[in-house]
């Protein structure tokens, strides 16, 4: 264990679903129910450690991981992973630590974890802040594309070259740090796994249904989303992130950190109407 800026960091020696990890994790004990931070597809729990550097959480508990095949977590078979054993690692992390109740806060591939624990644990999760998760099949049209190729090469340089290719905040440093943030061998099952969740989970009810405060935050480039006003009409406070798109932690953390606190403070960030009808 190391530590720094009270900020602990850990190894975790679980099995789950017979396959053994080593997780890595970051946490901090403090005041009130902790803060449960799960990283998107490609990134890490790096992407939010940054919380202990923000005045507005001073003293404030949290816990962040290493999804399986991300980061510095081991898992033996890489070949198992998919977004319900990310549901199930998560659990196992919380059991791990003693969380009893918590908030959540996920992007993307995380969101959408985070998405599928609180609809399992409703009496245990406080809040729920979803960055750019995916809700619909709109939200996978590229990798049911990838998936759906036919012409040689594996789906994670596909996807690499069409992001590098493409024009969006933040595309260049997510494509950079792809090789060095996930496995390739668990791309495959992950997309698979998402795909078919967008498509057949009856997402959207599912996060309209949560019996918490919810927030959907999103860059501008994704402002067009056909579901946004269905969501604003939902009770879901919606947070428009400027000057980014799909990652806004990575093009604009300043205003994304600002939108978390004032969830979390129980303030409303004054604001434009940010929802395209």
């Amino acid at each position: 264990m190391t530590s720094g800026n009270n900020v602990l960091h850990e190894q975790l020696r679980l099995r789950v679903r017979g396959v053994n990890l080593t997780v890595a994790a970051a946490h901090r004990h403090g005041a009130g129910e902790p803060i449960v931070f799960l990283h998107g597809f490609g990134t890490s729990k790096e992407d939010y450690t940054d919380i202990a550097q923000r005045h507005d959480f001073t003293g404030r508990a949290f816990l962040t991981y290493d999804f399986p095949g991300c980061g510095a977590t081991e898992c033996a078979d890489l070949s198992a992973i998919d977004v319900p054993f990310l549901v199930d690692t998560t659990r196992a992390v919380l059991e791990k630590m003693g969380v009893g109740r918590y908030h959540l806060v996920g992007q993307s591939l995380g969101a959408l974890t985070a998405l599928l624990l609180a609809h399992q644990q409703p009496d245990r999760v406080l809040s729920f802040i979803n960055i750019k998760g995916p809700l619909t099949p709109e939200d996978c049209a590229l990798t049911r594309q990838l998936l759906s190729h036919r012409e040689p090469g594996d789906v994670f340089t596909r996807f690499t070259e069409v992001l590098r290719n493409a024009v969006g905040y933040s595309n260049g440093l997510y494509v950079a740090n792809l090789p060095h943030k996930i496995r390739r061998e668990a791309v495959h099952n992950i997309f698979r796994s998402v795909v078919e969740l967008a498509d057949h989970g009856d997402l959207l009810n599912k996060f309209l249904a949560l019996p918490v405060p919810t927030m959907y935050l999103y860059g501008e480039e994704c402002a067009s989303l056909s579901y946004l006003p269905v969501l604003d009409a939902g009770g879901v406070e919606l947070a428009e992130i400027p000057y980014s798109g799909h990652l806004p932690l990575y093009s604009n953390p300043v205003a994304t950190w600002k939108w978390i606190a004032a969830f979390h403070a129980g303030r409303r960030v004054p604001r434009p109407d940010v929802v395209r009808r």
